[in-house]
Order: C-alpha cells, then sequence, then structure tokens
C-alpha cells in the first residue's frame, strides 16, 4: 500500500448537508455545521467524508440540478466556510470528498438557456438536442428515471431535450469534445481547492447511444433493487440510454487529470442493473479509470445470505482487477434498519450486524450519516414530503424524504440540536432516544458498535485487504473468509429469525468479534442477529 492507495479498504462517511447540522436557525444544514460536527465523524475512525451537493442549485432535485459547478449555494455558506471545513477536516486525518454531477445541469443554467435560444449559437450542441417522430412525439421509448418519457419539448427549438432525471435537469452532451473539456475543468477547480476526490453521481449516464435507438424491455427477474417496482423505469433495459463504450475513453481523461495531482480519487456511482459487475469492471480495472465503483447491489429489502453472496461473487467472477464501494443505505433508499428489520426482532441487534457484515466486505465501505446511531426510516405524511420522486409515484412509494430527515444531535434540545429553527423536514420523535449524545454514554450502544467494528476493519489487514471466499453453510447462515498473506478470519453472520449453528470451529480459533454467540469445542451457536470473527492461525 502506498499513499496513493489509501482509499483501498477505506471506509467513507456519507453527509447529506441539508440534514446534518444548521447554524443559521433557518431549519437547513450548512457548512459551518459540517465543520462543527467533524470531530464526531473522525471519532468513528474513518478515513474520509463525502459530502453530498453544495453547489448553487434551485433545489428542484435537492442540489443535483447545479446551476453553477463552481460555487457554494448561499443556504450552505461559502467558499471561505468550505475552505475552513477542508482545513479541519485535514487537521483530524479526514480527506474530502464532494459529489460532482457532470450528466446533466439545471435548466436554470446560463449554458442551458443559450443552448435552448436557438440551434445555432455556442452553447447550442452542449445538451442533447433532438427532432420530433413525425407523428410528434419523442424520438424513442426512453423513460426518466423519476417517471415519464426522458424528452421534454421545447418550443423555442422546436425540438426534445433529453433528461434522465427530472426534466429540469437536462442532460450533457458528452459526445461535444468541448463539454468534456468545461467538465474537466470544473474538476480542476475543485482539485486546486483542496479536495481530495469525488464522487462522480450517475456515472453511467454520461453518454447516450448517438443513433438514439429505443431500449428493450428487460426481464422482470433483472429489476434493479434502486428502482421502486412501482417505477416503469424498470421496465426496460437500458442498452442505449446510458453506459456506453464512449464513456470509458472519457474516464480515462478524468483519472488522467486526477493522477496529476497524486493522490485524488474518483468513485462513481454505478447502477447498471443485472450488468453492474461487468461495466464496473470496466470502469475500475486496469488502473486508468475510476479507482472505485459504488454499487447499488445491496440496497434490497432481502436479508439472506444469497442477498449477499450472489452480487458479491458475481463481482469477483467478473470484475477482474476493478474495485468496489459496498454501501447498505444512503440518500436514496430507505434505511437498512427498517429495509430488513422483522417484526419482533431488536433493530439494535440487526443494526450491529449490519456493520460486522459491511466491514467484513472486500473493498471500500461507505456509512451514511445516521447509520451509526441506528436511525430507521421515518414515517412521513404526503403533506411533509419535499423529493419530486415521492411525490411522483406517491402512495405507492413514499420516496426519499424517510431517510434524509435530520441528525439528532442532542436528545434534550429543541429539534434534537439540528437546528433552532424549524427543520426543513420534521425530525422523528422516536431518533430523540437514539441521538449522538445519549449513545455517547452508553458502552453498549450502536454508536460504539460502530467504532469498535470501524476499528477492527483498520487493525486486520485480512479484512481491510484480503481476498474473500463464500462457504456453504446452514440455512440463514452468511459464511466467508477473508485471507491475507499473514492472516485468515472466518466471518459469520446469522440473517434468520431462528438459532443457527456452525459445526467443528478450528481448536485453535480465537474469537475476535462476536454478539449473540456461544463457542464451545463442537459448535458455534448464534442468536437471531448474532455473529462471530474467527482468528484462524
Amino acid at each position: 500500500m502506498t499513499d496513493t492507495d489509501w482509499w483501498r479498504g477505506a471506509t467513507i462517511y456519507q453527509v447529506y448537508p441539508r440534514s446534518f447540522q444548521d447554524t443559521t436557525g433557518d431549519g437547513m444544514g450548512d457548512l459551518p455545521g459540517i465543520t462543527r460536527r467533524l470531530p464526531h465523524i473522525a471519532s468513528l475512525g474513518v478515513d474520509a467524508v463525502w459530502i453530498s451537493p453544495f453547489f448553487p442549485s434551485p433545489m428542484a432535485d435537492m442540489g443535483y440540478d447545479v446551476s453553477d459547478f463552481r460555487g457554494v449555494d448561499p443556504m450552505f455558506g461559502t467558499m471561505d466556510d468550505f475552505r475552513t471545513l477542508l482545513d479541519r477536516a485535514h487537521d483530524l486525518g479526514l480527506k474530502v470528498i464532494i459529489d460532482q454531477i457532470l450528466s446533466h445541469s439545471s435548466d436554470q443554467h446560463r449554458w442551458f438557456a443559450q443552448s435552448r435560444s436557438s440551434r445555432e449559437n455556442p452553447y447550442a450542441d452542449w445538451y442533447v438536442w433532438a427532432d420530433p417522430q413525425p407523428d410528434g412525439t419523442p424520438p424513442n421509448n426512453w423513460l426518466s428515471v423519476f417517471g415519464g418519457p426522458a424528452w421534454e419539448w421545447d418550443g423555442q427549438r422546436m425540438q426534445y431535450y433529453l433528461h434522465g432525471f427530472l426534466a429540469s435537469q437536462p442532460d450533457f452532451n458528452l459526445h461535444n469534445p468541448a463539454v468534456q473539456d468545461e467538465l474537466l475543468d470544473i474538476l480542476r477547480f475543485w482539485l486546486d481547492a483542496g479536495v481530495d476526490g469525488f464522487r462522480l453521481d450517475a456515472c453511467v449516464h454520461y453518454f447516450h447511444d448517438r443513433h438514439l435507438r429505443s431500449n428493450p424491455p428487460a426481464p422482470p427477474e433483472h429489476h434493479a433493487p434502486d428502482v421502486p417496482l412501482t417505477n416503469p423505469y424498470g421496465f426496460q433495459d437500458h442498452l442505449y440510454d446510458k453506459s456506453q463504450p464512449e464513456n470509458l475513453a472519457f474516464l480515462q481523461r478524468i483519472r488522467h487529470l486526477l493522477d496529476s495531482y497524486g493522490d485524488r480519487v474518483a468513485l462513481g456511482e454505478i447502477g447498471d442493473g443485472p450488468r453492474s459487475p461487468i461495466t464496473i469492471g470496466q470502469y475500475t480495472g486496469g488502473g486508468d479509470k475510476l479507482h472505485a465503483s459504488y454499487t447499488f447491489d445491496l440496497f434490497g429489502h432481502d436479508l439472506s445470505p444469497a442477498f449477499f453472496r450472489a452480487p458479491i461473487e458475481l463481482f469477483e467472477q467478473q470484475a477482474g482487477d476493478g474495485w468496489a464501494c459496498w454501501s447498505l443505505s444512503n440518500h436514496d433508499v430507505a434505511r437498512h434498519v427498517s429495509r430488513w428489520l422483522r417484526p419482533g426482532s431488536d433493530p439494535r441487534r440487526l443494526a450491529r450486524l449490519a456493520i460486522h457484515i459491511l466491514v467484513a466486505l472486500r473493498g471500500t465501505i461507505c456509512i451514511y450519516q445516521g447509520e451509526e446511531l441506528g436511525l430507521t426510516e421515518a414515517e412521513l405524511t404526503f403533506e411533509q414530503l419535499r423529493d419530486p420522486y415521492g411525490i411522483r409515484f406517491w402512495p405507492a412509494f413514499k420516496g426519499r424524504d424517510g431517510c434524509r430527515t435530520p441528525m439528532p444531535w442532542e436528545a434534550d434540545a429543541p429539534n434534537g440540536g439540528f437546528t433552532t429553527g424549524t427543520p426543513w423536514l420534521p425530525l422523528p420523535p422516536e431518533h430523540l432516544a437514539m441521538s449522538a449524545d445519549v449513545q455517547e454514554l452508553s458502552r453498549g450502544s450502536v454508536l460504539a458498535d460502530y467504532r469498535a467494528a470501524i476499528g477492527l476493519r483498520k487493525r486486520h489487514r485480512a479484512i481491510a485487504y484480503g481476498n474473500i471466499r463464500f462457504h456453504d453453510a446452514p440455512p440463514g447462515l452468511l459464511a466467508f473468509t477473508r485471507a491475507a498473506a499473514d492472516e485468515t478470519i472466518l466471518c459469520l453472520f446469522n440473517l434468520s429469525d431462528r438459532v443457527a449453528h456452525w459445526p467443528n470451529p478450528p481448536s485453535d480459533a480465537r474469537c475476535i468479534a462476536a454478539g449473540g454467540q456461544t463457542m464451545t469445542k463442537t459448535e458455534i451457536r448464534l442468536e437471531p442477529s448474532g455473529f462471530a470473527w474467527l482468528l484462524i492461525p
């Protein structure tokens, strides 16, 4: 390992700025709030913090619709606030990764205003425009992730423009070299500002098929775990609207830029349905494109050994020397404690089990804010929703606001210490009992479990960097070995609601992490949500 490889086996903590800490009383988190809470993040033992978008934006998609790629939205603070955050994070030994949205902009961006004004102007070809079919319908059958056609009619140009997400998020035309050059210059701006890397949002959406061919239908078994079943986007096999071969050369340009700065990293968000393992291998293999992928494969609802084993084994088989970043939750999916909780089970034990599975996986890992407190998904009314995705598909899909509610810092403070004003989303009363200050006082808290688990990952080379090999096991039991040259660790996790047994443990094995387990000479007995790590000499 070298300094430039710091990202391999690293633990990253995701901050969603709106909901982390407010310092102005306007009910929305900000950059000074993140700076204030950096000691909490550092206390977990993580290596880096990933900050979701804070750029100027109309906020139609909560900052993922950018109107200025080189600034800070006033609701979050100033560039000086960001520089202060960077300096404080680095003082605490934390790398800083920021989101970059290179697939699209806001329709309020000056580039799009120029592009839509005519078919002959300097920005006319910066976005994806196409003529209608003879009957006036869109050029093809492509769908938006957020529902409905991916094409929006514009009466000024008398053409359709492509938007993979909201109609107010028009897609860039990266087939245009000038667009690529400008996007790379944006990355250079933030690298010069001192960031340690980028999480590249929706990086499979950078290029579209030049011939605008329609997508074929997808087999039902190929439904992506991050797409609600109620969303027709999942009905298509997305052969032509994303993951195009031209993307590889652009990713190589990004990597060349990052390598010129030394130890900076590119973490790409890769959601490509059943092709994800192959796409991850293409995008992260060879050492000349992305450093690592950010995958959606563990965002499903099925807590079973196959749920973990199948995508990870497929990745190991297909991705070559590629590198994955595994996560159980983020700002776009329901929190995993709620997704996996069974009637009558203990959410704290489930949270403890989950973090020990995550830290045991081969790859880089990412923790979403609030996981370390064991937060559950918030139940909101339709009137409380702010997420356009949830509003569009309510009530079959409740949207993403339930995982975006404010962090509870202090149980006895108004709004859990998040804000002195009215929070932009309500803070669930049940989250106050899970607040950070309460858990700091308990050695048996979820927060203590997270610190301990991350510490294990740092101390054991086999966990951070070693190979992974799954074992056949009794029903409900997830079993795999992590091995490096100097150590081997057997990891066992009971994902069922019944007691599980692992027979004949090695006589010289030493238990280095456990919960809800009993070990004898003849077996290891694991309670529901129980786990054990055995160090084998």
